[in-house]
């Protein structure tokens, strides 16, 4: 993507083409954007299927630009911190400096936007205490010592394991503590820079780079205390991350990098089980109104500025609705323990889609509920009685 000043000026304007694309893709999976923060070239996008929205709180959205002396975002990082299931994640994607001169400066870079994520206030954890850290991006390590002819034999006869030993990142975790905590999977792929554009050749311009692992996805999970004489060694973890895959895509030639992907499972245990709303159609219905239960658990805190919204399944993300409702505007009745309000459905023709219904918390900025997908049909609730009065049908 164009790091310029127009695409800086089109992204504040315009949704990028990638939200655009991903969404088309995954939302007949059941997958919704829950997310999403730019920095000029770099995107992170965080996508879910929808049942699991009420368990995903979105803490921040960050953006820190380490370019021209942290002005400017060519160079940086794009953070999103989130709870699932009560869990802390904070996911990041960067992009450091180039060029085989400066891995110093990559791994200030690497310190800073890791130090520029803690947020103050608001109760949420160090960074470095936050039970996942996943980091992907253009990371721009290469490969030391060697020359170009050693390397480009190296990948040519699948000998990977040379050239591990002089890959700049592996150098610098075997120095520092703290990277070190960093994982990666096996690097079993060919090295994914430099490439000339619509080939799988290596650079063969007049500077002909060397070969590198530049695009690298680390992940960090929660550190555990050592037991001492005066502290107890805490219960075993009730988070885990394992890797499945880890692999380039050779196959596309599009840019001089070829993307590599990771494949995790995680399982934990949840540390939120019930949803702050639960959202029941209370079934009763008209050709204008469909009535609404919800039930709040008692530590939610409400805000006016909360809507429920009407959506299809297989929407794309949050404002894909088809209809809303202010909660507060548009309550019928209430009482401790349940809610009621009325959706106006007056627009909706009638079709065989099925759809679902979400509470939008506004000082949570996420999703707090959903109900079960259901079927409406607004025209067809309606029948004639002996005496040519409509009524109303469950």
């Amino acid at each position: 993507m164009n790091c310029g000043i127009m695409s800086l000026l089109s992204d504040t304007a315009f949704e990028d083409p990638w939200s655009s694309f991903f969404m088309d893709v995954l939302s007949p999976l059941s997958f919704v954007k829950v997310s999403s923060v730019r920095m000029q070239g770099l995107l992170l996008l965080v996508f879910a299927k929808y049942q699991h929205l009420p368990f995903i709180q979105i803490l921040s959205t960050k953006s820190t630009p380490t370019g021209l002396f942290g002005y400017w975002g060519n160079k940086g990082g794009v953070n999103i911190c989130l709870k699932l299931y009560g869990y802390y994640v904070s996911i990041i994607n960067c992009h450091l400096p180039p060029h085989m001169a400066n891995n110093v400066q990559r791994l200030e870079h690497f310190d800073r936007i890791l130090e520029m994520q803690n947020i103050e206030g608001h109760g949420i954890p160090n960074i470095l205490d936050h039970d996942l850290i996943l980091w992907f991006g253009d990371m721009n390590f290469r490969i030391e010592d060697l020359g170009l002819h050693c390397v480009r034999e190296a990948i040519k006869n699948r000998c990977y394991c040379d050239l591990w030993q002089k890959d700049q990142l592996s150098i610098a975790k075997r120095r520092d503590p703290l990277l070190r905590e960093f994982q990666e999977g096996p690097l079993l792929f060919p090295p994914t820079y430099k490439f000339d554009k619509n080939s799988d050749n290596y650079d063969t311009s007049e500077k002909k780079r060397k070969p590198a692992w530049t695009d690298r996805i680390l992940w960090r999970l929660k550190r555990q205390p050592p037991a001492g004489s005066h502290t107890p060694r805490l219960p075993a973890s009730d988070f885990y991350l394992s890797l499945k895959s880890y692999i380039s895509h050779m196959m596309y030639t599009v840019s001089d990098h070829k993307p590599v992907t990771g494949t995790f499972d995680v399982e934990l245990k949840p540390l939120v089980c019930v949803p702050l709303i639960t959202l029941v159609p209370e079934g009763l219905w008209t050709t204008e109104d469909m009535l609404v239960n919800y039930f709040l658990t008692p530590d939610f805190i409400s805000s006016s500025w909360d809507w429920i919204g009407l959506y299809k399944v297989g929407f794309r993300h949050i404002n894909d609705y088809v209809c809303y409702v202010w909660v507060t505007d548009n309550e019928v009745s209430f009482s401790d323990e349940l809610n009621q309000v009325y959706i106006n459905i007056s627009d909706i023709r009638e079709t065989e889609d099925r759809f679902l219904l979400c509470y939008y918390s506004n000082n949570l900025r996420s999703v707090v509920g959903i109900s079960n997908p259901f079927e409406i049909q607004p025209h067809a609730f309606l029948e004639k009685d002996p005496l040519g009065e409509a009524q109303p049908q469950i």
